[in-house]
């Protein structure tokens, strides 16, 4: 054991037992860091205070640090970004220079010919660095910079296409997209919309469920950025009368991303949108899912049977694949065989057999499962279902002593049963292989930095159905917006669930086709709590605000 590794264990910000399995897999490099951090053994401070401690340099924690913009504005974003350094102070004759990394001889040269000062390099942790990036080193700018260099510069609107250089990273039209998707990924978006109109490209983000608009160039470099996209995504560029999918991977602070890519035929051109796939995202627990006690302890009851169909509902956009995966690996172990069929596979996970769909070979979601259910599975994860066929296999895979865990589009729980017999499954068949349905959606979540609290009007939340001691207001927060949230008030989101279990009275109701209205009167008599229930409590929490339960919720 040697260099980070033994100054974490020395100074006991970790165990020696730890770190040794980590050290034999990955040797002592930036993996090895990253993992230690996922994996909750330390966090990104003790390994900053490590490296300081080890090469000898000062620590600086500038996590919620003021910094002078004229100061950060001596670098420009791009190298910023590269070498993950941050001008924090300026003297007669030096640079106090933020690093993540301090013996990257290169950059310090760099940054030494750029500025023509002597660099006095610190060290700070990597998130507190990228919170200072999202805060002071935003794109935005450059962006509309090289939107005017390429206006001014395309004579035509095939100009921008012709002089695409798929390995000249200094090409205009390729730094322009790189900064698009990176913008998007500090600015945890989780689309891209590309979009052509009649006299501009419009850009827009969607953070938080939201869409934003962050540029608008002038239409004559359309054509150029499409291209460059399709080209980065093995899309035919030629075609440009049918949608077409593709997908692309990029490094951003050394983590692969995917994006998965999409166009669209529009009467003044080709839109794309891109879907941000971030695995890091999904690297969650089940207490990460924010679901109140009761229903976690309905969901967990319900994914820890042998067999059983547990179906997630609601919306695009809505959260149901992070859910399930997160019941994956939450049952996923080496005894058990876990399979997959997905369409896209959105997500890579180690040790899960996951099976793309591909209707142009012939294997569909139906043809998929007839395979899989000759594969020895214990559990089976289906994308989506939906056509008849889908649910009949998936409900039989269930009753013959399968775990199945699919998504389904409907508004609520109560009314998945009724979908479900709507498409052509057997009631009885259905009473017997739903184990649970779990109905979600996703509020943005405060950002705890800029909150503020305050006591809402009796009467309003008497209106709203907020059930409150009258002696005792509840203490709400509303949004204000900081830089740490790019000044929404929020950051981040948080799910809101109803979780309905089979119950023996339930299944009853199923078998004599009742309505969905039925069933949710008789689920809420046995203590099921609402979407909107449990959106409430999730303000009474801090955690959201009445207005964003009300948006997601009816």
């Amino acid at each position: 054991m040697r260099g980070i590794a033994q100054t974490l264990v020395l100074t006991g910000a970790v165990s020696a037992s730890d770190v040794s399995a980590l050290l034999s897999e990955h040797g002592e490099n930036e993996e090895f860091t990253r993992q230690l951090v996922q994996r909750g053994l330390v966090t990104s401070t003790q390994i900053a205070q490590a490296i300081a401690r080890q090469t000898g340099h000062r620590f600086v924690d500038i996590g919620t640090a003021q910094l002078d913009a004229a100061v950060v504005a001596l670098l420009p974003a791009g190298l910023c970004r590269k070498y993950r350094v941050l001008p924090i102070e300026r003297g007669t004759d030096r640079l106090v220079l933020a690093m993540v990394d301090p013996a990257d001889i290169i950059a310090l040269d760099d940054v030494t010919t750029i500025t023509d000062l002597r660099v006095e390099p610190v060290v700070v942790a990597a998130e507190a660095l990228q919170l200072a990036f999202q805060r002071y080193v935003r794109s935005d700018e450059e962006l509309s910079d090289l939107s005017a260099t390429l206006q001014e510069n395309a004579s035509t609107q095939l100009a921008a296409t012709e002089s695409i250089d798929e390995q000249d990273s200094d090409a205009p039209i390729v730094r322009f997209v790189n900064l698009l998707i990176t913008q998007a990924i500090d600015d945890r978006a989780s689309d891209i919309h590309v979009e052509p109109g009649e006299t501009h490209l419009t850009v827009r983000y969607r953070i938080d469920g939201v869409l934003h608009e962050v540029q608008r160039a002038d239409r004559k470099i359309q054509d150029g950025v499409i291209s460059r996209l399709k080209i980065m995504a093995s899309i035919d560029i030629a075609e440009r009368r049918r949608p077409q999918d593709g997908r692309l991977s990029v490094t951003h602070n050394s983590r692969k991303i995917d994006l998965r890519v999409a166009t669209l035929p529009t009467v003044w051109g080709e839109k794309i949108v891109m879907r941000i796939l971030d695995n890091t995202g999904v690297s969650l627990s089940l207490a990460d899912l924010r679901m109140g006690r009761a229903n976690l302890g309905r969901f967990r009851d319900a994914i820890s049977r042998p067999h059983g169909m547990v179906l997630v509902t609601g919306p695009t956009g809505s959260g149901k694949s992070t859910t399930l995966y997160t019941a994956l690996r939450e049952v996923s172990s080496p005894q058990v065989n876990v399979i997959t069929v997905e369409d896209p596979v959105e997500y890579r996970i180690p040790g899960i057999n996951q099976v793309q769909v591909n209707a142009k070979a012939g294997l569909t979601f139906q043809a998929a499962l007839r395979s899989i259910l000759r594969s020895d599975p214990d559990i089976v994860l289906v994308g989506e279902i939906r056509d008849a066929e889908t649910a009949i296999i998936s409900i039989e895979a269930a009753l013959t002593g399968h775990l199945v865990l699919s998504t389904l589009h409907t508004n609520d729980a109560p009314s998945t049963v009724a979908r479900l017999t709507e498409i052509g499954a057997e009631p009885y068949l259905v009473a017997t292989a739903l184990s649970a349905v779990v109905a979600q959606r996703l509020a943005r979540r405060l950002c705890t930095t800029c909150r503020q609290p305050y006591q809402e009007q009796p009467d309003v939340l008497r209106s709203l159905g907020l059930d409150h001691d009258p002696s005792d207001p509840p203490v709400l927060y509303r949004a204000v917006g900081c830089p740490a949230c790019s000044g929404t008030g929020y950051r981040g989101r948080v799910g809101v669930h109803e979780v309905m279990p089979m119950t023996p009275e339930l299944e009853a109701l199923v078998v004599t086709d009742a309505s969905g209205a039925d069933m949710r009167d008789l689920a809420l008599a046995q203590g099921m709590t609402t979407l909107r229930g449990d959106g409430w409590a999730k303000v009474l929490e801090g955690l959201t605000t009445i207005e964003e339960v009300l948006r997601v919720t009816v």
